[in-house]
């Protein structure tokens, strides 16, 4: 043994790497049978996948440019990080974007802009916006709700995102008066910290379902009873990362906080499948929407991304004809989100948020229907341009998920789908969520949220305006081609919106109905 061991330790260091070095290049050569390249090439073909490995973050940080990243690049982020932590968020020495390039968007400012008087709303909090119109106000429901922000968080879930992120965002809006929706995985105790809460619910009726799965009527009135923070429901129809396709929650995943949160067993997998079982034609999903507003008094809406439209104009029908249905209707863009989903439904599968909007706001627009509706727009629009150009086309009110999860410190590494987020954010891994300071993250969204309306006021009103429903198709034109080199999106799109019944910023200021703790504290 000695004699052995003399041997070995008479072997110099470069020795044992070099030993190493052979044995991974015979288990390369003669063991391995999945890989081409370390077999071909041993020990040298781990460098490709080593490589490969952080080949997403040196092009994040050190080969892309400023403008070509997606789906958010350097600027946008820089800007929501900036104006979440309340630092300058300004450009210097001019534009670096292509303004000639295609689909690039130019807004019309007055001559003289709108001019804030002493009194004024805004003269006391230059971001206070709410929504134009009152949720639930054309169907008379007993609790209508007028949203004191036009920007609101996105449908993302307790699960999906860490617990510490979801607490963040609650205390963030209550902070600033948004709304924060609960995504489809339920109610948890992270949506209970002073917010605005919209409850969504999707085929898997998480947090209202009973033992077998089916929605439960009797449960959802007692989650709106036990929580009078709970200012509207919506009804999940499809996503625009998978729509028509369901998930499967693994149960290795489901802790006894989840279980309990969603109704469901831990352990075992849960389906949540593409259809609903409440219902399976419009005229059933109207009835089932109606039965909820009248046992709960809330507004209910639906959310959906957009294709065939057959069926959005049946909708449209039975509503006119009836006078019944969804008081608020949340159009989500095919371009996806937050939520996973194969490349081919992430890539091809429904429209993106423009032109699924433009279809289905023509459609109800042709009923007449168009002014009782809450139109929510939900696609990457949050920030102040893009927002101008979704409230000209229709919108009352944006949510926003990607935007708000980077106000909290998500820095674009792309692996929400696979639990190693490096920000704590869009992980269950209890380290990683240690390093979310959930005070700090709080002020940080309520301070994008605030920034983003301050900004988006500020350019309505360099158009002339006072609140952004005012805005026009013809005060946002589009780069569209050679032939016609920049033309007004109410040509671009082939429709004009309907002007939003508005008085002043004061009488929404004074709205009984408005949300946000506004009534509160005045």
């Amino acid at each position: 043994m000695n004699d052995i061991l003399n041997v070995l330790g008479a072997i110099p260091w470069w020795g044992w790497i070099l030993i190493v070095l052979a044995l991974i290049a015979i288990r390369d050569i003669f063991f391995q049978k999945k890989h081409i390249i370390i077999h071909n090439f041993p020990v040298v073909g781990h460098l490709r996948y080593f490589f490969e490995s952080f080949g997403p973050e040196i092009r994040q940080y050190f080969v892309a440019n400023n403008r070509e990243e997606l789906p958010f690049n350097r600027i946008e982020r820089g800007w929501v990080y900036a104006s979440s932590k309340n630092e300058n968020n300004y450009e210097g020495f001019g534009t670096d974007r292509d303004i000639y390039s295609h689909q690039h968007l130019f807004i019309n400012n007055a001559m003289f802009p709108f001019k804030i008087e002493d009194n004024h709303p805004n003269s006391e909090d230059n971001s206070f916006l709410p929504c134009a119109k009152v949720i639930g106000q054309f169907h008379k429901r007993k609790k209508p709700y007028r949203p004191a922000s036009v920007i609101n968080i996105s449908a993302m879930s307790y699960g999906s995102l860490s617990a510490r992120a979801i607490e963040s965002m609650n205390k963030g809006v209550a902070m600033c008066g948004a709304y924060h929706n609960t995504g489809e995985g339920g109610l948890s105790p992270y949506h209970k910290n002073g917010g605005d809460v919209v409850f969504h619910f999707g085929t898997g009726y998480f947090g209202v379902r009973d033992d077998d799965g089916n929605f439960s009527m009797e449960k959802m009135i007692k989650l709106v009873e036990d929580h009078p923070y709970v200012r509207a429901i919506e009804v999940k129809l499809s996503q625009g990362a998978k729509p028509g396709k369901g998930g499967v929650l693994p149960g290795s995943k489901i802790s006894k906080e989840i279980a309990e949160i969603r109704n469901v067993e831990m352990g075992k997998d849960v389906l949540s499948p593409p259809n609903h079982s409440a219902f399976s034609t419009i005229s059933e999903m109207v009835d089932f929407i109606e039965s909820i507003a009248d046992a709960t008094g809330l507004p209910v809406g639906i959310k959906a991304a957009i294709g065939k439209l057959d069926q959005w104009k049946e909708l449209a029908q039975i509503m006119k004809n009836e006078n019944r249905g969804p008081d608020f209707i949340t159009i989500d863009g095919g371009e996806g989100g937050t939520g996973a989903a194969p490349p081919s439904f992430a890539d091809h599968v429904s429209l993106p948020w423009v032109y699924g909007f433009k279809e289905v706001y023509m459609m109800f627009q042709d009923y007449g229907l168009e002014k009782d509706i809450v139109f929510i727009g939900s696609g990457k629009l949050g920030f102040p341009g893009k927002a101008a150009m979704a409230f000209a086309m229709g919108v009352d009110c944006i949510n926003v998920a990607r935007e708000a999860m980077l106000s909290i410190g998500c820095i674009q590494a792309k692996v929400c789908h696979n639990n190693t987020c490096p920000t704590g954010i869009a992980t269950q891994n209890k380290w990683l969520q240690r390093g979310i300071n959930i005070p700090l993250k709080a002020e940080r969204l309520a301070q994008y949220f605030k920034t983003f309306r301050k900004e988006f006021l500020e350019i309505t009103h360099a158009a002339g305006y006072e609140h952004p429903c005012q805005f026009t198709m013809d005060d946002i034109e589009m780069n569209v081609d050679d032939h016609h080199l920049m033309q007004e999106i109410d040509t671009t799109f082939g429709y004009s919106k309907t002007p939003v019944a508005f008085i002043n910023m004061q009488t929404l200021k004074d709205c009984l109905h408005l949300g946000g703790h506004y009534n509160s504290k005045n």
